[in-house]
């Protein structure tokens, strides 16, 4: 693609395509979208290390996009790969269905949580995740701008150090699961009446399973609001998302996995 460095490798496996660089997502990553495939480009880092091992492990196990290459050329990581079937959840034809996304959604992120965690080779309990946001907090990476509105201020937390001191004085229990890490609506995909996959893995591994409710959860309260496009559908029901889940929420932990991922 034009301006933009690709290994020949790579490049040789392209080959004559069209690419369209993807807008969606809080990413730092530059996501180049073509007919069949997909190519991801981002600074060499622990998730995106994480992220190629990952596939490579849940291949054959889940619905994610299948490896064609991984490089890494002077500390940048491109990462090659087929297309997931469908479109993101967040589309317009399931936020105006929200019964049969909310159906579809909780299906897979139930098929996450039954995957044998025996071998997983990424853990991402509470005091790993901990550890690199204190890392992030010393070295001023936490975007206080982006965080929701009630986190920090006069009735919320002073600063993001304060917010860290909080989480390590009040981490739950926890009930380990294979997660996705970050389940938001644009990294899960459907194809009419089913669930077709999951993208954006570099945070998957072994954690407790409201990682995953927490972040989809508030996912779909911002979606159904319009943050993102400034466009509202009626209200979020989320009777009906933990229903469909089949479970009884448990908003401690809901409140902590959400404060949780402020520094980050």
């Amino acid at each position: 693609m034009e301006g933009i460095a690709i290994p020949k490798e790579i490049q040789e496996l392209i080959g004559d395509r069209i690419g369209k660089v993807d807008e969606v997502g809080k990413s730092s990553s530059k996501v180049i979208c073509y007919s069949d495939m997909i190519l991801k480009i981002e600074k060499t880092n622990k998730s995106s290390d994480n992220e190629y091992r990952m596939m490579e492990w849940l291949n054959g196990k889940l619905s994610v996009p299948e490896i064609l290459c991984f490089k890494k050329e002077q500390e940048m990581s491109y990462l090659l790969m087929t297309r997931v079937e469908g479109t993101m959840s967040c589309g317009d034809e399931y936020m105006e269905n929200p019964k049969l996304l909310i159906k579809l959604m909780a299906e897979g992120m139930r098929k996450l949580w039954s995957l044998d965690i025996t071998d997983c080779p990424s853990m991402n309990n509470i005091d790993k995740l901990l550890k690199e946001a204190e890392y992030r907090v010393i070295n001023g990476l936490c975007d206080i701008e982006d965080a929701e509105p009630e986190t920090y201020g006069e009735n919320g937390f002073r600063d993001p150090a304060e917010l860290l001191t909080w989480l390590k004085e009040h981490k739950p229990e926890e009930e380990f699961v294979f997660t996705h890490g970050d389940c938001c609506m644009p990294n899960l995909f459907l194809n009419k009446d089913r669930f077709s996959g999951f993208i954006d893995l570099g945070n998957c591994g072994i954690a407790d399973k409201y990682q995953d409710i927490a972040l989809c959860y508030r996912s779909l309260l911002h979606n159904f609001a319009g943050v993102y496009t400034g466009k509202a559908y009626p209200k979020f029901d989320e009777e009906m998302f933990f229903k469909e889940l089949g479970i009884e929420p448990d908003w401690e932990k809901i409140r902590y996995y959400i404060l949780l991922d402020e520094l980050f």
